[in-house]
């Protein structure tokens, strides 16, 4: 008997194979002839998830900030002293895994030799080990991982926005944590959270490529354990919509001021549908009113006031919301002056249909056009399908956003006590400011 089923989408002319594997694991193939396959596993598990309990607890669990990051870190080792990077090796395989606030993925890419290297992947999540030596050692290895971030200009200047909007949330907090935070982490913690958070129920296989769904199948059943879902209840920080303070300034080693704008959103719907229809907004939204096409870009740019454009990005999920707006200028009171004034008039009159349209037209383009790389393919997947969001509905809910809907969101959202501004200015401005003694 064959335990998938088929999901297809004429519009796309696109299918995917869906299992949920007798281990509580949720299975996804894509099929498609291309030169090179995509595979990532992820687990519902980030840097946010550091309060949490079991359905077996009455408890909630305090963990060391950083720890979803240090064990993914460890995952890599083996007891015989290897890691899975030399495996990949032999099989000509290109890995990598990564930390954000809400999940942690392990992925490879490869030309050939795909089950080998799946085996890799699949024997690496689930095959733990820890001793207090390997995590001391790892603690000096992530303390100076952490320094870099520190010295990051782009890096600081997202988390003092995140601190400026959140007051208690654990998203303002650092992915990778402090060197305090990470000198706490034992093996047993590791344990612990691996128990909890890396149990196949709570996590998700995308695979993209030339691949036989039966063939992936055996390797599950070989590899993956079957045992109780622990069910994991994850505590969250209940925020106020208003940012915790309108201003932060820090000086670096950059050559440009650098600045970010954060904005607070608390208004996240209870289920998938409802998540999937705002993110769809949010991209047409900001699209048309920071993209190149934008009324706000063309003036700042045509001024000679930004350089390199503006950046503008989101996360949307049932944890938290905010969008985030970067850029680089030596003028910035001056920028902040016109952003502001620009806003303002969108919220009195609108965005322009025709950049609305346009704007639409351009993130449509875009989904559709993931579709033509394995590895874009895997992580539209992997993003939406990890907060129970089918990706095959992302281009009808892009199609599906209405102008009227999005003027009064953009009302609703862009209020000035629920944003917050970062600015990164050259070091040499802070000596200037400094008074000779």
């Amino acid at each position: 008997m064959n335990p998938f089923t088929i999901k297809e989408n004429a519009l796309l002319d696109e299918k995917y194979y869906y299992s949920k594997h007798k281990s509580g694991l949720a299975v996804y193939v894509i099929p498609k002839k291309l030169s090179t396959y995509y595979a990532v596993f992820t687990t519902r598990y980030g840097s946010v998830d550091n309060e949490f309990k079991t359905q077996a607890e009455t408890a909630y669990t305090k963990v060391p900030n950083g720890i979803a990051h240090f064990l993914e870190h460890k995952l890599f080792e083996n007891e015989d002293g290897t890691d899975a990077f030399q495996k990949y090796a032999k099989t000509g395989a290109e890995a990598n895994a990564f930390t954000s606030f809400i999940k942690t993925s392990y992925l490879f890419t490869c030309t050939d030799q795909f089950y080998e290297s799946l085996q890799i992947l699949l024997e690496t999540v689930s095959k733990p080990y820890f001793t207090p030596e390997t995590v001391q050692k790892e603690q000096g290895i992530i303390g100076e991982e952490i320094g870099m971030m520190n010295d990051s200009p782009g890096w600081v200047l997202t988390f003092n926005m995140l601190a400026g909007l959140y007051k208690e949330h654990s998203v303002k907090i650092n992915i990778a944590g402090s060197a305090e935070s990470i000198a706490k982490i034992t093996a047993d913690t590791l344990y612990q959270c691996y128990q909890t958070f890396y149990h196949p129920s709570n996590m998700i296989l995308v695979l993209c490529g030339d691949i036989e769904p039966d063939r992936v199948n055996e390797l599950l059943d070989q590899i993956i354990p079957c045992t109780p879902a622990p069910g994991i209840d994850s505590l969250y920080a209940k925020e106020a919509p208003q940012a915790v303070t309108p201003y932060t300034e820090a000086y670096m080693d950059i050559a440009k001021p650098l600045f970010s704008i954060g904005i607070k959103d608390v208004e996240i719907a209870d289920d998938p549908a409802g998540r999937l229809e705002k993110i769809a907004y949010l991209s047409v939204i900001l699209e048309a009113m920071f993209g190149p096409s934008s009324a706000i870009y063309n003036s700042l740019y045509e001024q000679g006031l930004i350089t390199g454009g503006l950046g503008y990005e989101f996360e949307h999920n049932r944890s938290f919301s905010f969008i985030e707006i970067t850029g680089e200028t030596d003028e910035l009171d001056t920028v902040f002056s016109q952003l502001k004034q620009a806003v303002e008039e969108i919220k009195k009159n609108g965005i322009e249909k025709e950049i609305f349209e346009r704007a639409k037209k351009v993130v449509y383009a875009q989904t559709i056009k993931s579709f033509d790389s394995t590895e874009e393919i895997g992580n539209l997947f992997m993003a939406n399908m990890i907060d129970s969001i089918d990706a095959f509905d992302m281009p009808d809910a892009i199609a599906d956003v209405q102008y009227e809907k999005a003027y009064k969101l953009i009302q609703d959202m862009f209020q000035k006590d629920y944003c917050t501004v970062s600015v990164i200015k050259p070091r040499i401005e802070q000596s200037a400011d400094t008074p000779a003694e």
